[in-house]
């Protein structure tokens, strides 16, 4: 825990603070401060006595004259507080309100309302001229409310910038980019020009003209038309993005055109507007050409050297690096005003980004002039990774990430911190993705994780590693519901109310899992059995929370500790569910008998090692997020073993040219091939199959080149053959399927020679319904070997003698499921 002294954030250049408090004798009677400054003096009066008459002790504010270089820039003070007197020596009016902030951080008022504060010696000043958020993702924007509050939060953590660029403001982009506001939504940007201006944040308008911008006069004065009525509103800074576009708007040339005509007669012509910033069309290095005399080149040498350029670093999205950054300084003949994009998550929908924030270079801070985050689309969610940006830009050298990323949960939520932090900790990595950006996840829980799966696929049970973890689940399970009732902030609560849910469930299934592993470690397979029904509950309600929560149509679902929590969990079930079927593994695959054998089938190795689901609704993929490929030639497809016969495929391939170079083959033999006639729309589409014969299913890369796309879905329905057990599910040597028994509806299980004359144990889900095991009698009679609502039931031998076949009945209404048929041991 941070001690009081060190709660001073951003941590400041300089400071010399005591842990001794003492209360102050009198009120404070404030000198220096300019009447304009009443949210300043609404701020010393909320922290501190404040009189302006009778005794009293000195607040004096003054203009600072210090001649250290350092502090010639805005924002720098000096502060000074002892016994007798505060002195606060400020460079600006922002700078006056950022020596308040911090005294504010050395004052402490108890119940009664008595006031102590820490003596203490701060000259302090940024590293970063421009610091703050960039609203530039794709998606939802966020409403009025987030935006102010978003503003007063900026005030409180000395950030100065908040950039309004929401992809999806039809009047900040196409097709309104050269209209004026409704009434309502002008009223708002007014609004947050207001509070932006009195938590000392430039509110930063930026227009997106680039989709259809006309290289001619009536566009170049329909942008300057559109800046005068921002300004008429308030507005005292302004940027023009061109990101994201194709066509004529990418000139180079004609973008510096612009945005020098915008310099000369706008910017210059106003005396109160800050710079002029732009983002460019080639905004990060692999975007970039990297040819000399080219489009960087061109803005570097022909836009005005007053005009700050935007850059996200070496990707779209990527660690922001001095090398990088003097690679594109060279070009563009300026320093960079880095756009970095995280915590955004508009590419990843259906994860949270709430992690540290490192991958920031510490000696960066002459290659930059700006430095500001672009947020996920949930204000609130996206407070952790904004607090350590304004640790990071304020003071680079002192900035630690696990340090700020563990204050900021202390400075968010006070009321449920552990809780927080115990959330966050397993909702940082987005996943797979196109941009191939990850973010270190359940990084403290990680090698515990491991090596309790290393000794559990070994036959050992650590039981200290296991009691580690399970108490992790415990406190996952509890995260949710404490954070939903302890959190004063409801906003942040409803935003990732998703999460919260799918994260109380994870902490369940994973509980579960720990007890089904040291049941089964100790010899207790009936109490195993009853705890991986338990995970397998969880883990459906978990998918089900997938299928109808948070159903964007780009990523939807809640994904939540996907890098290691949840994998650890599925692996644990399933390992388990495996030693329940006696099976002998290899490469972690169970052992099954050829004729029942699904299987990846493709010439890609990087399709012949993804995941097979095989359940009661068929075989298939799992899914794969990143961008995958075909070469020519190539082919993605399965095969299904002898007794299942294939009714139909799904696919969703996520590409709007399939059908140009895709064909979709089968065969019973893998030798000879038949095309089958392909449907689809964007690359989706279901086929259906009459053809008993077919085994293996493929679709294959007919075209002279690679070709990409997402494999989304890849799906087989299958049934058992004619002629096979209808109850085949009950003995496949798969605990992913299973038989049901309806009420009134008798299941007869066929035994295989393996099976007769065995003890048996039968792995069922009854969910306390009874259920009623027979096998034949004389005179076509029946007789009970077992009744009860056992999960785990064991058959002796001598109950078995000759029998071929057992009957599964239930006259209750809930079904219940008939796992698999075991050889007793």
């Amino acid at each position: 825990m941070l001690s009081w002294a060190q709660q001073v954030l951003p941590q400041p250049q300089e400071a010399v603070i005591s842990q001794e408090g003492f209360v102050p004798v009198r009120p404070y009677r404030v000198s220096g401060l300019p009447a304009s400054e009443q949210s300043v003096l609404a701020l010393l009066k909320a922290g501190l006595p404040i009189t302006q008459k009778g005794k009293s002790l000195p607040l004096k504010i003054s203009k600072l004259k210090e001649k250290d270089a350092r502090l010639q820039r805005s924002g720098a003070y000096k502060l000074t507080v002892t016994p007798q007197k505060i002195t606060i020596e400020a460079f600006d009016d922002r700078a006056t309100f950022y020596a308040v902030q911090t005294l504010l951080q050395l004052t402490k008022k108890d119940k009664n309302g008595q006031v102590t504060l820490l003596p203490a010696t701060i000259v302090d000043f940024p590293d970063v001229a421009y610091r703050g958020t960039v609203e530039g993702f794709y998606g939802e924007p966020w409403s009025h409310a987030d935006r102010l509050e978003q503003l007063r939060f900026y005030g409180k953590l000395k950030l100065n910038t908040y950039i309004y660029g929401p992809k999806d403001d039809p009047y900040h982009s196409s097709p309104h980019w050269r209209d004026p506001y409704p009434a309502k939504e002008a009223a708002h940007i007014k609004e947050l020009a207001d509070v932006a201006k009195q938590n000392k944040v430039e509110f930063v308008w930026a227009i997106h003209p680039g989709k259809d911008i006309k290289w001619n006069q009536a566009d170049s004065a329909a942008v300057l038309a559109k800046f005068n009525l921002m300004y008429d509103l308030g507005v005292r800074a302004f940027a023009v993005f061109f990101d994201d576009i194709s066509g004529v708007g990418t000139d180079a040339h004609m973008q510096a055109n612009l945005l020098n005509h915008i310099q000369r007669n706008f910017i210059n012509q106003k005396k109160d507007v800050a710079p002029l910033i732009m983002c460019p069309t080639e905004y990060n290095k692999g975007w970039a050409n990297k040819k000399e005399g080219t489009y960087l080149d061109i803005l570097g040498q022909k836009l005005d050297p007053a005009i700050h350029v935007m850059w996200t670093g070496n990707r779209v999205v990527d660690d922001i690096t001095k090398e990088g950054l003097e690679w594109v300084n060279r070009r563009i003949k300026r320093p960079a005003y880095v756009w970095w994009n995280f915590p955004v998550s508009d590419y990843v929908r259906n994860h949270l980004l709430m992690g540290p924030s490192y991958g920031l270079d510490q000696q960066a801070a002459q290659d930059m002039s700006g430095f500001v985050s672009n947020p996920m689309d949930k204000a609130e969610a996206s407070k952790p990774a904004i607090f350590s940006v304004a640790l990071y830009s304020w003071n680079l050298q002192a900035y630690h990430p696990q340090k700020a990323w563990e204050a900021a949960h202390a400075f968010l939520m006070p009321e449920a911190t552990a809780a927080f932090r115990t959330f966050s900790a397993h909702n940082s990595d987005p996943g797979p993705n196109g941009h191939l950006y990850r973010r270190e996840e359940s990084v403290e829980l990680k090698p515990h994780l491991q090596s309790f799966l290393e000794a559990y696929r070994s036959g050992q049970y650590p039981a200290e590693a296991g009691k580690l973890l399970a108490q992790e689940f415990r406190n996952i399970e509890a995260a949710g519901p404490e954070i939903r009732t302890k959190s004063t902030n409801q906003r942040l609560v409803e935003q990732i109310a998703p999460w919260l849910v799918q994260f109380n469930y994870l902490g369940k299934a994973g509980k579960h899992a720990m007890f089904m592993a040291e049941k089964k470690a100790s010899g207790q397979p009936g109490s195993a059995w009853a705890e991986y029904l338990r995970v397998e509950a969880l883990l459906d309600s978990m998918a089900l929370v997938n299928l109808t929560l948070n159903q964007n149509p780009y990523q939807p679902g809640v994904k939540t500790g996907a890098l290691h929590v949840k994998p650890f969990v599925e692996e644990l079930f399933q390992h388990t569910g495996r030693s329940f079927l006696n099976q002998k593994e290899a490469s972690g695959q169970p052992a099954q008998a050829d004729a029942l054998v699904n299987a990846p089938y493709s010439k890609a190795v990087r399709f012949a090692s993804q995941p097979l689901v095989f359940n009661n609704q068929g075989l298939s993929f799992s899914p794969m997020l990143e961008t995958v490929f075909l070469d020519t030639t190539e082919y993605l497809g399965l095969k299904m073993g002898d007794a299942w016969q294939a009714t139909a495929l799904s696919f969703n391939f996520s590409t709007n040219n399939l059908g140009a170079w895709g064909v979709l083959e089968v065969s019973s033999d893998a030798k000879t091939w038949r095309t089958v006639p392909l449907t689809e729309q964007r690359g989706k589409g279901r086929v259906e199959f009459a053809d008993p014969s077919i085994r293996y299913v493929r679709f294959r890369n007919n075209s002279a080149k690679r070709q990409n796309f997402y494999l989304k879905e890849y799906r087989l329905e299958v049934k058992p053959k004619v002629g096979q057990d209808p109850s085949l599910f009950a003995y496949d040597k798969s605990i992913n399927t299973y038989q049901t028994i309806k009420g009134g509806q008798p299941v007869t299980v066929k035994l295989p020679a393996e099976l007769k004359g065995s003890p048996l144990t039968v792995l069922l889900r009854t969910d306390g319904v009874p259920v009623t095991i027979s096998v034949p009698g004389k005179k076509g009679t029946r007789q009970t070997i077992y009744r009860g609502s056992e999960a785990y039931v064991t058959l002796a031998a001598s109950q078995l003698k000759n029998v071929s076949q057992l009957v599964f009945s239930s006259e209750a209404a809930q079904p219940i499921r008939i796992y698999e048929i075991v050889k007793g041991q």
